[in-house]
């Protein structure tokens, strides 16, 4: 059986054109979202894999109207065919049912590992490089030295109270307490 799913990431647009292609490939049931791509929840979807059943074939218009990314692709595909579920896109030609369409899909999943690993190479590189120049990685400090100093300074005046502290140094009092832990 040839089970279709639809997606389109706004309300405003139309799914006409992508039920009309997954009709004329023979889906005889479709499921459809409308929501980001980028969203983890798309019960369309969800719906669509519960009902897909051994021997059956999930249908999109696209690759992209199917997976949030290559590697959620990957993952979505390989766990139907782990449960005997074929995956065909239109408008890819891409058919994980025959021989040819598994290769393409595993060059695809080849490649799209080799992505991952330049980047986290490349962001390797570059915070070495980044440490090598004397700079550091993470989020930029609250409170300088100064700041600090000037703090501990009126922490020592009993009349100033904590508030008008963090008021002066446009600091929380979190903040406060955790760069200057001495307390009064």
């Amino acid at each position: 059986m040839l089970i279709g799913y639809a997606r389109v990431s706004t309300l405003d647009q139309n799914l006409d054109l992508q039920l009309d292609a997954l009709r004329a490939a023979g889906c005889e049931k479709i499921f459809t979202d409308a929501a980001s791509g980028a969203l983890k929840d798309r019960p369309g979807l969800q719906e669509a894999i519960a009902y897909a059943r051994k021997g059956d074939t999930l249908v999109a218009w696209k690759l992209d109207r199917f997976g949030r990314s290559l590697k959620n692709l990957i993952e979505l595909i390989n766990s139907l065919a782990d449960r005997g579920v074929g995956f065909r896109s239109l408008q890819e030609s891409l058919d994980t049912t025959s021989s040819a369409g598994k290769l393409i899909f595993h060059i695809f999943g080849a490649l799209a590992e080799f992505e991952r690993d330049l980047i986290q190479e490349r962001t390797k590189a570059g915070l070495a490089a980044a440490r090598a120049r004397g700079r550091q990685g993470g989020r930029r400090r609250v409170m300088s030295d100064a700041d600090i100093a000037m703090a501990k300074t009126l922490m020592a005046n009993s009349e100033i109270s904590i508030k008008d502290i963090c008021t002066k140094l446009g600091v929380s009092k979190a903040t406060l307490y955790r760069n200057v832990p001495t307390r009064r």
